[in-house]
């Protein structure tokens, strides 16, 4: 895994040298039963990004992709897409652009085979048979389902579900992916799979994504930039580096350390060994263990 790590090529990319796709400033956003969901949110997303959103259950992460997407819009602020006011824009041209994967695959199939549900986008965007049939081959073969066209839905895996809805964004046209927890459900390697499909995605096709998730070991892996929220604000933004500190501030907002991290960070605090950063990744760690060795040895 540490070889896809996006720190190593080059690190995090410069916000301010990208195009802004998404820019979100919302005030507050309350369910109609007066409970606050969303409270001063101000995040903005580049061309090209792969961005976290996280945050434990119920700290407003799905909302927050629903604002994104123009599902939710009686909130107080202002979301863009591409510099225009999303609530001005049609469901057409907001989906010509961007789309939401939701948490659970079985909420957004419903056609009785693969190539059927891939193509329902395409077909109502006024595409002909041909470009349709063009546009659908193409996204089944970015997520590795292109031999399944022809498959009944039912008889797909969870993580195969999963990649059949980003298949149906894709074959739209979506240039911005916004997912609920997308690892939800999927075994360790059915994780793996899933994290180094969205980074292809994001570094072979110039997919911008947005992924909500509270899993802190996949995330210094394959993140650009993260924002945590908590309890409906974002209370703290950065790369991963910046943003996993120390065990007790993440306790605060319901979330952990990094597994490796958390192990160093106790080396180091609890048992003097003297390490001279808290490394996110197995590799980082073992590259921060050998170099303490020889240190000590020297």
């Amino acid at each position: 895994m540490e070889n896809v790590r996006r720190g190593q090529e080059g690190g995090v990319r410069s916000q301010k040298s990208a195009d802004i796709r998404l820019s979100v400033d919302i005030l507050a956003f309350e369910y109609s039963d007066t409970t606050v969901a969303l409270t001063d949110i101000h995040l903005a997303i580049g061309r090209g990004e792969f961005i976290g959103v996280l945050g434990s259950n119920g700290s407003g992460k799905t909302t927050l992709l629903k604002v994104m997407d123009g599902l939710v819009r009686d909130y107080r602020g202002l979301v863009q897409l591409d510099g225009k006011d999303i609530k001005k824009l049609s469901p057409k041209e907001i989906y010509a652009k961007i789309g939401l994967v939701f948490q659970s695959p079985d909420e957004q199939l419903f056609a009785p085979t693969v190539f059927e549900d891939v193509s329902f986008g395409p077909l109502n965007m006024g595409f002909g048979k041909d470009e349709v049939a063009r546009r659908v081959n193409s996204a089944l073969n970015a997520v590795d389902m292109d031999s399944s066209a022809r498959k009944s839905i039912h008889n797909l895996s969870f993580g195969q579900k999963k990649r059949i809805c980003i298949a149906g964004l894709l074959a739209m046209g979506h240039e911005i992916l916004l997912l609920d927890e997308p690892t939800a459900g999927l075994d360790p390697m059915g994780e793996y799979k899933m994290m180094d499909l969205l980074t292809r995605l994001n570094r072979e096709q110039g997919v911008t994504i947005v992924m909500a998730t509270h899993s802190v070991d996949l995330v210094p892996l394959f993140l650009d930039r993260l924002y945590i929220l908590s309890k409906g604000r974002i209370v703290r933004s950065g790369s991963p580096a910046d943003v996993f500190t120390a065990p007790k501030e993440m306790a605060q907002m319901k979330l952990r350390l990094p597994q490796i991290a958390e192990l160093i960070y106790r080396l180091k605090n609890e048992d003097g060994v003297p390490f001279t950063k808290i490394p996110l990744t197995v590799g980082e760690a073992r590259r921060e263990i050998l170099k303490t060795m020889k240190d000590t040895h020297a």
